[in-house]
């Protein structure tokens, strides 16, 4: 989700607005999402690289999260949506960390749609946590032994199937370490929308560009 900080330039707003304002997509997004029937949406929230960003933006984004996880429950139970938070969620204040352990409890018997929040997150910080976990699950064991099957089991998105879209908003075309191994065979989809302008129409131009893609997966045959 990329442009909230230029969204708010071009008005003359502070940063925290314009996070504010992607905020409330957030919303939008999940409900057109579970309207179609996806199963499963990952939003890139914060990344472990958006610590360098200057301490009042930061502060910002991390009171504007408790402020989501706060309101945002009871109206995710309404819609079905189950919420998970992924990301090394230790380096957040306490007060931050029991929200989303809540809002995870209260939801997560939910079905129409999971939610996936990828805070403090990076796609390389994944693979070694995962790493790290199958050595602890196999005390003693070489990697030799390690397949891509079984560290698979041990990402933080375990629970949830490979990425086949990737969406970024802003203009920007890559992909700034987010789910390098789920996303092997995703569908990339850059737009110029900036995150806050990003609605339920641009969300159908770019799934209909995704179902007009030949997907082979290294075969030589579409599937």
């Amino acid at each position: 989700m990329d442009g909230n900080r230029r969204w708010a330039k071009k008005r003359f707003m502070p940063a925290g607005l314009g996070h504010a304002a992607g905020a409330n997509r957030v919303r939008d997004m999940v409900k057109s999402c579970a309207e179609i029937g996806i199963p499963y949406l990952s939003l890139f929230a914060f990344s472990t690289e958006n610590w360098k960003r200057p301490e009042e933006e930061v502060s910002s984004l991390m009171g504007l999260f408790m402020t989501y996880l706060q309101k945002e429950v009871d109206s995710m139970n309404a819609n079905g949506v189950r919420l998970k938070v992924v990301g090394d969620t230790s380096r957040f204040s306490e007060a931050l960390q029991g929200l989303i352990a809540r809002a995870e409890a209260n939801t997560a018997n939910n079905q129409a749609i999971t939610l996936t929040v990828c805070a403090n997150y990076g796609g390389r910080w994944d693979v070694v946590q995962a790493a790290q976990a199958w050595q602890r699950a196999h005390p003693g064991q070489s990697l030799q032994g390690l397949t891509e099957g079984a560290l698979a089991q041990h990402l933080s998105t375990a629970y949830a199937p490979e990425v086949d879209l990737l969406i970024r908003t802003g203009g920007e075309s890559r992909i700034s370490n987010f789910m390098l191994w789920q996303a092997a065979y995703a569908e990339l989809y850059y737009t110029d929308e900036l995150w806050p302008e990003f609605t339920a129409k641009h969300l159908a131009k770019a799934i209909d560009w995704f179902q007009h893609r030949d997907r082979r997966f290294g075969s030589s045959a579409p599937l």
